[in-house]
């Protein structure tokens, strides 16, 4: 592990995150850039961020992009808010904001 980085309680349930992190564990810096830039769901911008502060990360050990790829990505799940919504007959039905953590490693491309 060269660099890392964290993002808690992100706003997002963690199965519609391990979507986006699937399609770019194990590729090289730049071109998991180009697909989270490219692609249409609404946690790949989270992602994106947390993706160019590992790089950020690296820079300041004075590493470039194009020597790194991503070794290690997990979108875990975090903690649920419990809200309530009013429903019919004075009841409440139940609703689950989930949030995920997500960990972004990067490491050295060996040749």
């Amino acid at each position: 592990m060269i660099a890392q980085a964290k993002g808690k309680y992100v706003r997002v349930s963690p199965m519609r995150a391990r979507q986006v992190v699937d399609l770019i564990r194990g590729k090289d810096v730049p071109s998991s850039l180009a697909i989270l830039t490219h692609l249409n769901k609404g946690c790949s911008k989270t992602i994106n961020k947390i993706l160019g502060s590992a790089v950020s990360n690296a820079k300041q050990k004075g590493l470039s992009e194009e020597q790194l790829f991503v070794s290690k990505i997990t979108a875990n799940q975090g903690s649920v808010w419990k809200r309530y919504r009013a429903a019919s007959f004075g009841r409440a039905m139940k609703i689950q904001k989930k949030t995920t953590h997500i960990i972004i490693e990067l490491d050295l491309i060996t040749k």
